[in-house]
């Protein structure tokens, strides 16, 4: 199983990039900036939805083909592209958001399962006195004390143990997990713990004995990305987005502004995939949140513009429950080449993963030979 993931998105107003959200490959998370050029005023909040039920697919589509203008048309189904079209339609934007795919079918999908401020991270943060690691550490935990409030039937505390096989980790590691419960404050799942050799190997049996000094065990949070992206996706189209999958972006449509004779994306060319029909879906505003192809959708409007996008793989590997248990996975902090590695419990199989290599984007991606042999080998 592969996955790409991007750097950023953008926001395509004007012909140009008004403004940057953030694509977590995780869950999807944005920051709004306040911003001089604004096409799209929000109306009265919607506080409750306004279908029972999801419009079916061809009711969707022909709300695309119907409606002269929609507030903002979101180009992208994944985790940030449905939570930006649900943002817009609860503010009472008319909101439109078309998929090449399916939904959660790209990175949104695909991830670790772990909803986590990143332990790695905060090590970085104290090492080298970076506030900007620390901070993203924070907000992180934070909003995986959201997640797990908000979807309880999606997201559950995870206890994850971290094998030590030196004599001076154990109070190193123990320090630098006691220092991720003390920044998650009130919102730390559970404390961490020690433990000993014997019992380590009772929860993870084919850890290598001869020099396992004991374990520790700290909490994160699991979390199922790709029901959460259907869930965002259907409760926009429930509050009256029109909701498209299978629905490619050909072009994107411009028009001149009367107030400053340039040029502006207007809206895009679309064409369902299934029967190849294509239409035009005009917008005041245009989300780019696809991802590892961002750039793709930037250079319809810009085919001169630079580049702001360097993907990169991730590979994870399914290997059976035996390799951990149901309720426990387990960090390897240091493999042969520095990168982490996480054995983690899911669907009573256990996934290992993951690596991050640079990559050219493709619509499917594969996980290459080398990343699955460096996977196995960390495993033995």
């Amino acid at each position: 199983m592969a996955f790409q993931k991007a750097v950023k998105g953008t926001i395509l107003v004007g012909g140009g990039a008004l403004a940057t959200v953030l694509g977590l490959s995780h869950f999807a998370h944005y920051k709004r900036k306040q911003v001089n050029l604004a096409f799209v005023e929000a109306a009265d909040c919607i506080s409750e939805p306004v279908n029972r039920e999801p419009p079916s697919r061809e009711a969707q589509i022909l709300t695309l083909k119907n409606t002269s203008e929609f507030d903002v048309l979101v180009i992208g189904g994944g985790a940030t592209g449905s939570g930006c079209a649900l943002d817009a339609v609860t503010r009472g934007l008319k909101t439109a958001l078309v998929e090449r795919d399916d939904f959660s079918s790209g990175t949104s999908s695909r991830s670790t399962k772990l909803i986590h401020g990143g332990v790695r991270y905060l090590q970085k943060a104290i090492m080298k006195l970076d506030i900007e690691q620390y901070r993203m550490v924070k907000e992180a935990l934070h909003e995986r004390a959201n997640l797990l409030e908000i979807a309880p039937h999606l997201s559950a505390p995870l206890p994850i143990m971290l094998p030590i096989y030196k004599w001076w980790q154990l109070p190193y590691y123990w320090v630098g997990i006691k220092l991720y419960d003390l920044v998650a404050g009130s919102n730390c799942l559970k404390s961490s713990y020690v433990l000993s050799k014997s019992r380590a190997l009772e929860h993870f049996p084919m850890l290598q004995k001869d020099k396992l000094v004991g374990a520790i065990v700290y909490y994160d949070g699991q979390h199922n990305d790709a029901r959460m992206n259907l869930a965002i996706a259907l409760t926009a189209a429930r509050y009256g987005a029109a909701t498209a999958n299978y629905m490619e972006v050909m072009s994107l449509l411009k028009k001149t502004d009367p107030q400053t004779g340039k040029e502006r994306v207007s809206g895009a060319r679309c064409k369902d995939v299934l029967t190849g029909e294509e239409f035009d879906v005009r917008a005041k505003c245009v989300i780019n949140a696809t991802g590892p192809f961002t750039d793709t959708v930037r250079k319809m409007d810009d085919k001169d513009t630079t580049a702001i996008c360097q993907p990169s793989a991730g590979v994870h590997i399914v290997m059976p429950g035996y390799y951990s248990p149901e309720s426990m996975g387990l960090l390897d902090p240091a493999t042969s080449d520095g990168r982490v590695i996480f054995f983690l419990p899911w669907q009573k199989m256990t996934i290992a993963g993951t690596t991050d290599t640079p990559t050219d984007v493709t619509h499917h991606p594969i996980p290459s030979e080398e990343d699955i042999n460096f996977i196995l080998n960390e495993v033995q």
